[in-house]
């Protein structure tokens, strides 16, 4: 007999607590829990995992809050051993209360790295996101839509930045890992898997036009680029399908800006500069007064 559980890959802190306290309340050791995913592979040496039972009078686990954060965390990344990772720094936290702190212990260095892996994952999605109209209004408010392709299960943790941000448009994000969707009064998450629509509307256009006219040929930076914005990510963004080309002509435009000739300035800078001019002479003035009042007799 194996004590364990089996769950489904999007499970949450929230969902996977319950089962950790029953296992700690039994006082079963992380080697004696099995952490399954609905989605892993079976095999002929996977025996039935039944949960085990609480004991009577046993104490729940007590953790500090910088320990409760990184499990929150480590939970919504997508390695199918976060479970056991979790269970176990909550075993060991019981008889090491500063283990969360300890950065150089191999489980928790492990859990801050997938927590860096699961930071860096939100905010990509937070820039990343692209809405796309869909439909005509209805009661006044648009429809969008739009495909982004997560690393691991952050859609219930970037669900308050855009309702808060796009409070004004009915719009559902749509991902591989579920969904998200806005009707104005409330987010609804989906944890079901979705097939990338087709999605384009007249801003595309828009979009990359304002995105050419802000390239700058001359200051060039691929590196900081990429790690701002792996290319994993132009699948999905209208703008990137011009990098390619834009990176390709660079070296002709910059030749181009450095032959052309100087034009003269436009009307407005020369009155701006008499302009500030005269603000200079002013304060030269006001201030050689200051001094003939300052030493004349009183």
């Amino acid at each position: 007999m194996a004590y364990g559980f089996i769950l489904d890959d999007h499970t949450s802190f929230s969902a996977w607590r319950p089962l950790a306290r029953q296992c700690f309340l039994a006082d079963r050791a992380p080697e004696e829990i099995e952490w399954r995913c609905a989605s892993a592979e079976t095999t002929l040496f996977d025996t039935p995992l039944v949960a085990p039972t609480p004991k009577n009078g046993a104490q729940p686990p007590v953790l500090r809050s910088k320990c409760l954060a990184l499990l929150r965390s480590i939970l919504r990344h997508a390695d199918q051993t976060r479970f056991a990772l979790a269970y176990r720094i909550l075993w060991r936290a019981q008889t090491e209360p500063a283990l969360a702190s300890i950065a150089t212990d191999p489980d928790i260095a492990r859990a801050l790295h997938m927590h860096k892996q699961v930071r860096e994952d939100t905010h990509k999605m937070t820039a990343y996101v692209r809405f796309r109209e869909h439909g005509e209004a209805q009661n006044g408010r648009r429809s969008f839509y739009a495909w982004f392709e997560p690393d691991h299960y952050v859609l219930p943790s970037v669900a308050p930045f855009f309702s808060k941000r796009f409070v004004d448009m009915d719009w559902v994000i749509l991902t591989p890992k579920g969904s998200l969707a806005w009707n104005g009064e409330t987010c609804a998450f989906s944890p079901t898997p979705c097939a990338k629509p087709k999605l384009s509307d007249d801003i595309d256009q828009l979009w990359k036009t304002y995105y050419v006219s802000t390239f700058n040929p001359a200051r060039i930076k691929t590196k900081a680029m990429l790690s701002e914005m792996p290319r994993k990510y132009w699948k999905n963004l209208p703008e990137t399908q011009l990098i390619p080309q834009m990176l390709a002509d660079a070296p002709a435009r910059v030749a181009a800006m450095a032959a052309q000739q100087p034009r003269p300035a436009p009307a407005f800078h020369h009155r701006l500069q008499q302009r500030r001019a005269d603000v200079e002479n002013q304060k030269g003035t006001d201030s050689a007064l200051r001094e003939v009042h300052r030493q004349s007799p009183k």
